[in-house]
């Protein structure tokens, strides 16, 4: 960050997040190539050189194995960038260095700094009649500049969507991770298994170590892969259930423990503090690209790969945010994600009663996603979250619904705020202990529910409580 006093415009984080979040969305582009990144890098000097990059794809699982991969590269030491999307709640989360996110004011010092440079690039492509630079390629370009300036050792870099076209696919990865490949965003990847597979084995570099997570369509995916690889000359590929393996796991407080086996090593009762069969794949993929990017030889240290997988804290995914009741967030949208979200509760909780607060996008296989936690959950409040633009109107989402559940099953509560409130009520009310146990609230369907859900529930100081009695109001 700069060290003259920043911020000369005057300029808020609420100014910059409205500049960067107007520009055109990265898949609306009719321009879908990498030009617009790459002359910004070349204004800025190639910073992207100077840091070894962790580079990750799949259709579920990115975010949280980016963190896990972060948090494995930090515990030896080393300086560490991660840049994932979408953000919850705050712009900030996005862009984070050993693993604190950026200040408010670092944001708007480091907007500031390539400004001109993002006008510069935006004008010569208006000179052709091409599209300005998109949010997500601005927001990629402050997070390269970022990492360059801090300086990192490692930039862990979790794809926006897809992977050949994607912003990020400007770095060249040391390790390629490619998750779970299922449907999704087929609308801008294809309709088929195979595109998408092929536009997110696009991220595949002649240097890379290509790491693959367990896949479930393998038959289909694998192949494309494969020749990615050879077409690329990648050196090693690393594929779950072959060169890894999850080789056992079991339930545990707050997560679960796990023994992993990669190349290197055998890393015995790990703790992963996560729920979910799909987080011990995450964490064993996280872990196979550490060996790769950590300047040591033979497996890495066994405590402090324990200790660094028992602290990830991974907002939205499975994460549970209050106790009597029970209340779960998720931002799992697409079936892979619904069916990973059932078998975690079905696996780590005993819910006498659980009660849905779901909202999701339009473009989404809503049906077949409410239809795969239709047996985990006893009724549905349907609601809006906070993307107007995108999100299924409450009317519409109440009638798909009602299809799956049955009328007697789903409540409609048009505002989020009271939807929540309604699902809390309804578990409180058949609720004799008054303690909450066995009964949960389950707020899923959009990671753009998952923040608004954060948001409305966050435990906030209540500033009045720390004065004496006589100066409350």
């Amino acid at each position: 960050m700069s060290f003259e006093h920043p911020n000369s415009k005057g300029q808020n984080i609420r100014d910059v997040e409205r500049a960067i979040m107007a520009r055109p969305a990265e898949h609306d582009s009719p321009n879908l190539d990498l030009d617009r990144m790459g002359m910004m890098l070349d204004l800025l000097g190639h910073p992207e050189h100077s840091f070894r990059v962790i580079h990750v794809t799949g259709t579920n699982g990115k975010g949280s194995t980016a963190r896990m991969a972060e948090a494995l590269v930090r515990a030896y030491g080393l300086r560490t960038g991660l840049y994932t999307s979408p953000h919850l709640e705050r712009i900030n989360e996005r862009i984070a260095i050993d693993g604190k996110e950026l200040s408010d004011e670092d944001f708007v010092d480091l907007y500031q700094q390539i400004e001109d440079f993002i006008a510069m690039v935006d004008d010569r492509f208006a000179q052709k009649g091409r599209a300005p630079m998109s949010f997500f390629e601005v927001l990629t370009a402050m997070a390269v500049w970022a990492f360059a300036d801090a300086p990192v050792d490692v930039a862990i870099v979790e794809v926006g969507m897809g992977g050949r076209w994607d912003a990020t696919n400007v770095l060249d990865g040391d390790a390629s991770i490619i998750g779970p490949v299922d449907m999704d965003h087929m609308q801008w990847l294809g309709d088929t298994v195979e595109q998408i597979a092929g536009e997110k084995a696009g991220i595949i570099k002649p240097k890379s170590t290509v790491i693959v997570g367990a896949q479930p369509h393998e038959d289909a995916v694998m192949p494309i892969i494969e020749q990615a690889v050879r077409e690329q000359g990648a050196p090693t590929l690393l594929r779950d259930g072959n060169e890894l393996e999850v080789v056992s796991r079991m339930p545990a407080v707050g997560g679960q423990v796990a023994t992993l086996r990669t190349p290197q090593g055998l890393y015995k009762d790990v703790p992963i503090d996560k729920f979910g069969e799909h987080q011990a794949h995450n964490a064993l993929a996280a872990l196979a690209a550490a060996e790769t990017v950590i300047p040591i030889n033979g497996a890495l240290d066994q405590d402090l790969v324990a200790e660094a997988l028992s602290q990830v804290r991974i907002p939205g995914r499975i994460e549970q945010v209050r106790t009597s009741p029970t209340i779960i967030i998720d931002g799992g949208h697409n079936l892979n994600a619904a069916q990973s979200l059932r078998a975690a509760i079905e696996e780590n909780y005993d819910f006498k009663q659980l009660v849905g607060v779901i909202s999701m996008m339009a473009d989404k296989q809503v049906e077949d996603y409410l239809g795969i936690l239709e047996p985990v959950l006893d009724s549905v409040v349907v609601t809006e979250n906070s993307w107007k633009g995108r999100v299924m109107p409450a009317e519409d989402l109440e009638r798909v619904a009602i299809r799956v559940f049955g009328t007697d099953r789903v409540v409609r509560r048009d505002r989020m705020p009271d939807a929540i409130q309604t699902a809390v009520d309804m578990v409180d009310s058949e609720d004799q202990t008054g303690v909450g146990y066995g009964r949960g609230v389950l707020i899923c369907g959009s990671f753009v529910t998952a923040g608004d859900a954060r948001t409305l529930l966050a435990e906030r100081p209540n500033p009045d409580l720390a004065k004496p009695k006589a100066e409350r109001a």
